[in-house]
């Protein structure tokens, strides 16, 4: 499965659980930690743990498992680790707080709908 098929996945399944203001940032030019950041949020805490299941699910069933996971017992900054696709889903104050794109705003955003 390559990059874009795994991007397809991941946002589709975010999308699914009606997950906000979905980004894509390829940030492979800028570090070695992952080609590309998927960011979304949720308005509950319940919506954030659905999204991040949903991703997990999808992308099992397409044949590929996490690296690790963080944060499902606090389920404010839920993190799954794909090597070159790191998928951060937060609760929108969390988010709004840590304010990752504008730390990676060096990195190309692709545009979300041709993912979907």
């Amino acid at each position: 499965m390559n990059q874009n098929e795994k991007l397809k996945v991941i946002v589709k399944a975010a999308d699914s659980k009606i997950a906000d203001d979905i980004k894509v940032i390829k940030i492979s030019d800028l570090t070695i930690i992952s080609d590309y950041f998927v960011i979304a949020d949720g308005s509950s805490v319940t919506q954030t743990k659905a999204i991040a299941d949903e991703i997990e699910f999808k992308m099992k069933e397409a044949g590929v498992s996490p690296l690790r996971t963080e944060g499902y017992q606090g389920a404010n900054w839920i993190i799954l680790d794909y090597g070159d696709i790191v998928v951060h889903v937060f609760y929108k104050e969390t988010r709004q707080f840590y304010n990752l794109e504008r730390l990676w705003n060096d990195g190309e955003e692709i545009d979300v709908s041709t993912l979907l």
